[in-house]
């Protein structure tokens, strides 16, 4: 799954960038007929609904060129929101001493989930303050998903 999100990554991002925007992150989910293809898009000033919308018409007329995926999908282009997706190395840097939670491939300590503060960032490692294990370092290509918790 990470090779075809690279690949629509390095396919797609200069178009979204020629736009005005950043190509946040890429979730291709596999679900049959309702596979979607997620697009997040950021700006400084914020995303709005019109943005999406011209995204998503210049990123449908490359992927109908290009072809990348087979099967039969939903596009979908968004704004990260509060709960933001974290992608790369450089999300989590930017993050640094917020919450996310955390989906693995492989468990640590007998844990597919772990919510903790992110305490440091380093090469391919991201170490997490956690309530109940304490400090644990995650490598990067093992974190299946991860999202920034919102606190009230």
């Amino acid at each position: 799954m990470a090779a075809l999100e690279n690949k629509l990554t390095e396919m797609l991002a200069p178009s979204v960038e020629a736009l005005g925007f950043e190509l946040f992150g890429i979730e291709y989910i596999r679900a049959g007929k309702n596979s979607i293809l997620r697009i997040y898009i950021d700006h400084e000033k914020g995303i709005h609904v019109d943005d999406c919308a011209l995204v998503s018409r210049q990123v449908s007329a490359i992927l109908d060129v290009e072809d990348p995926i087979s099967e039969q999908y939903v596009l979908e282009v968004s704004s990260p929101g509060i709960e933001s997706p974290l992608f790369t190395l450089e999300h989590y840097q930017k993050f640094q001493g917020e919450e996310v939670q955390v989906k693995l491939k492989m468990p640590i300590q007998g844990s597919f989930n772990l919510k903790g503060e992110i305490a440091s960032v380093e090469e391919n490692q991201v170490t997490l303050e956690t309530l109940d294990r304490g400090q644990v370092t995650l490598f990067l290509d093992n974190i299946r998903k991860a999202n920034l918790v919102v606190r009230f």
